[in-house]
């Protein structure tokens, strides 16, 4: 008799990376790489419009200096995987789900500054939970650079 599978637990998530989404991107190493690359730049990027955007919040602007610092890094990192492992960049369609979540910020202060929190949590617990999965499914070096890079998403979604 086979265990029933644990109930998916998240602070932040209500539901769990399909196991297909998994599975279409361990099918593509290469988009996945050059993908998430653009995404380390969005997320320093993003950091980085913070900082300017609520220039008179001190502690915020040196938490996402901090923040920007950090992705940049994580942006070298993919690309130095992408070189080695002889892929070259490509432009690639921007993702629906940050969009998606980004529409639904409030325009008008101080509700604004609070839905852009909570989008940067969510999209960074939602890597935070993906890269979980891919470090032990996809293997190889892109697998040890997403295991790698699960714990510094993890605290991303705590700030």
């Amino acid at each position: 008799m086979s265990a029933a599978p644990a109930a998916f637990e998240h602070p932040i998530l209500r539901a769990a990376t399909p196991q297909a989404w998994v599975v279409a991107a361990c099918a593509a190493p290469d988009v996945l790489l050059i993908d998430h690359a653009n995404c380390e730049k969005k997320a320093a990027s993003t950091a980085l419009s913070l900082m300017f955007a609520y220039a008179l919040d001190l502690e915020l602007t040196d938490k996402m200096s901090r923040l920007a610092r950090e992705e940049l890094r994580h942006y070298e990192q993919v690309v130095k995987l992408l070189k080695s492992l002889g892929i070259a960049p490509q432009r690639l369609a921007p993702g629906r789900y940050a969009d998606g979540l980004r529409r639904l910020v409030a325009k008008a202060e101080p509700q604004r500054e609070v839905d852009l929190m909570i989008c940067g949590a969510i999209i960074e617990a939602r890597s935070c939970e993906r890269f979980l999965a891919l470090g032990g499914a996809i293997g190889g070096a892109a697998g040890q650079l997403f295991a790698g890079l699960h714990a510094a998403e993890a605290r991303h979604y705590k700030m």
